[in-house]
């Protein structure tokens, strides 16, 4: 039996994120497959029959998606749990919201931003009051964007953050979320 994980992901970003950090998470006998999709309608779409006709019927799946500012955040999760109950497998699937932007996941450790980035002094702005709890931040990407005066690239920069995320970082709830659904799915697929 293959011990697959697999990622239900909104974009590339997420994708780019996920090849750096899950190494950093993962057991070596559990094997990640991720599939980014062309935004959240395209994901919402397809999601029922990418579950449903997935080949491997031990397979776990994670579906990751922004939250936006617009949006409620606990009636777009039970949306795609809904998604996920029409394949016929919701309890080989969880759903993980980035609270707004996936973006927040960076302004929580601005640490590794300025590491990953190469971009002196930015992890002495995490103590500002914006930054101790950014999942309420508007536009996270607007604020990294500003932040780093450009240099974050949404898929390259997201790739090079993952690898020095803190795992164990608060500061962000919905990253928190994420780390722990990973490691509870993992657990699931070892037991």
């Amino acid at each position: 039996m293959t011990r697959e994980l697999v990622f239900l992901l909104e974009e590339r970003s997420a994708e780019a994120l996920l090849e750096s950090l899950l190494p950093r998470i993962l057991d070596a006998r559990i094997v990640p497959r991720l599939i980014p999709f062309e935004g959240k309608q395209d994901l919402e779409k397809k999601i029922v029959r990418r579950i449903r006709g997935y080949q491997n019927p031990d397979a776990r799946f994670i579906v990751v998606r922004d939250q936006d500012s617009h949006q409620d955040c606990i009636a777009l999760k039970q949306r795609l749990l809904a998604l996920c109950a029409q394949t016929g497998k919701p309890a080989a699937c969880l759903v993980r919201i980035a609270c707004t932007e996936l973006e927040t996941f960076y302004l929580a450790d601005l640490a590794a931003v300025e590491t990953a980035l190469c971009i002196p002094g930015i992890a002495k702005q995490q103590g500002s009051r914006k930054f101790r709890s950014p999942d309420h931040l508007g536009s996270p990407s607007r604020e990294l964007g500003t932040l780093t005066r450009g240099q974050y690239q949404k898929v390259a920069g997201s790739r090079e953050i993952g690898k020095h995320l803190d795992l164990g970082n608060t500061r962000s709830p919905s990253f928190r979320n994420l780390i722990g659904g990973v490691r509870r799915m993992e657990a699931a697929l070892l037991a």
